[in-house]
């Protein structure tokens, strides 16, 4: 072998450069790392809402010997608690060996995802069909969500108390929907627009049905077939449409990408694939020094706000009802904490290159990417992590767990929220990092099977130290 000449070996020593995991992990870790996305194939599979991956994570966590939180019981090293906030987001935290105003460590995530969400009012019938009436929820490109298969998820609450939950059009022999277009022939207008004004919101009406009910004498038969068929099913009426939560997602499963099934494409994987590293990490982690957390949180992709948002007070509530647990001070808490902010971002597509800083984006396979901040236009709605903050994430990971830095795009072109700000608001110090994605925000995504393995292993370094 040819000896290396003193500058490459001071380059060596000097430069950084992000390293793809296919050249860094041996075949037993890449075995590893594909068998753990196994399992997140499942769980993103199961959870198309955020109703649905509380309680899958809530399951998961029981089996794993986790109580929910009780303020009048003490608590030992090592004893497993979780909360609830309104059956839309969950928080779960392992006792340390240490006291919480030593600070704990946090891994938070959301587990909401772009959607379409139906109206109040949302079933009416048109010309001899039937539709349901949507307001899409999050950013969205809006023709994206045209002529692919869909189905209907979410809860109706009757009067008195009942919940019944709805899931229509995952099952192989359920029937789907679509929200339709026009065809070629007739679009000559349509095409000529913006791709913003292609598809109107107020436009983006489900098809549901076109069978009218079988009566001579009835109004708007094709609206009571449907509406026939659910009662029927879950004995709901138009009324309790008013008191529901149902939400339109894509049928399609996860599936490996690629000829070398490297990737992974799925819904949701914003943010659910930062979610169920920090979950499962938290979940394989045993008697840890400090007391950790992972919380899975809603409305990220709205803003944060609401009462199941990280702009709610209860996750603050929770901390301090830990706090008054052990006698301590929660401020000491907030202080002496730190938080990993757990939030997707863009990785460099070939196909659009000129998007992207190429000093400073993130890669596929090259590990969870680092952002210091992840705000736009002059770093406006971040929380720009500090230079001790970033030097704890490079003692943390260096080692332990691949991993990269990266921005969400050109300055004054890119940018993204995520909750760090919000946590940061506590005076607990914040880093974003999260997995690299393709196609963010469509109704498929795209992710390398090592960059998930990558985040579970960083929660992990975390969470152990």
């Amino acid at each position: 072998m040819e000896n290396k000449t003193k500058g490459e070996m001071l380059a060596e020593e000097l430069f950084y450069k992000p390293k793809n995991g296919y050249d860094v992990f041996d075949d037993s870790e890449i075995e590893k790392a594909y068998a753990y996305c196994e399992g997140y194939k499942a769980f993103i599979d199961e959870c198309k809402t955020e109703r649905e991956c509380v309680e899958k994570a809530v399951t998961l966590a029981k089996e794993k010997g986790f109580t929910l939180f009780d303020r009048s019981k003490s608590y030992k090293p090592g004893d497993k608690v979780y909360t609830v906030n309104n059956g839309k987001a969950a928080f779960f935290f392992v006792f340390g060996k240490k006291t919480v105003d030593n600070g704990i460590y946090i891994a938070g995530s959301h587990i909401d995802s772009p959607r379409l969400d139906l109206k109040p009012r949302p079933l009416y019938q048109d010309h001899d069909l039937a539709l349901f009436k949507t307001h899409y929820y999050g950013g969205i490109k809006k023709y994206q969500w045209t002529t692919i298969p869909l189905a209907l998820h979410g809860v109706v609450c009757k009067p008195g108390g009942e919940t019944v939950k709805i899931c229509i059009g995952e099952d192989e022999n359920d029937p789907v929907f679509v929200l339709t277009d026009l065809l070629p022939h007739l679009a000559q207008d349509q095409v000529s627009a913006k791709m913003s004004e292609a598809i109107k919101g107020e436009n983006m009406n489900i098809l549901v049905g076109s069978r009218p009910f079988k009566d001579d004498k009835a109004s708007e038969k094709v609206k009571l077939a449907v509406l026939s068929a659910l009662n029927e099913k879950y004995g709901i009426t138009e009324k309790d449409f008013l008191s529901a939560e149902l939400e339109i997602v894509p049928v399609a499963k996860a599936r490996d990408v690629g000829l070398d099934r490297s990737m992974i494409g799925a819904y949701g994987h914003d943010d659910r694939v930062c979610s169920y590293p920090a979950l499962t990490a938290l979940l394989d982690t045993q008697a840890p020094e400090h007391g950790i957390m992972t919380m899975l949180l809603d409305k990220e992709e709205t803003g944060s706000d609401g009462l199941t948002g990280m702009k709610s007070h209860f996750m603050q509530y929770f901390f301090e009802e830990i706090a008054e647990n052990q006698g301590v001070s929660y401020r000491d808490m907030y202080r002496h904490s730190v938080c990993f902010s757990a939030d997707v971002t863009a990785a460099l597509d070939p196909n659009y290159p000129e998007v992207m800083d190429l000093r400073n984006c993130s890669f596929l396979n090259c590990g969870v990417s680092v952002g210091k901040y992840h705000g736009a236009r002059g770093k406006s709605s971040t929380s720009d992590a500090s230079a001790e903050v970033m030097a704890f994430v490079a003692d943390t990971l260096d080692g332990k767990a691949l991993w990269q830095t990266g921005e969400l795009g050109k300055v004054d072109l890119g940018g993204g929220g995520t909750i760090a700000m919000y946590v940061a608001q506590l005076g607990i110090p914040t880093v974003d990092m999260g997995v690299p994605m393709l196609c963010m925000h469509a109704p498929w995504e795209l992710v390398a099977k090592l960059d998930v393995y990558s985040t579970y292993k960083a929660f992990y370094s975390l969470f152990n130290r």
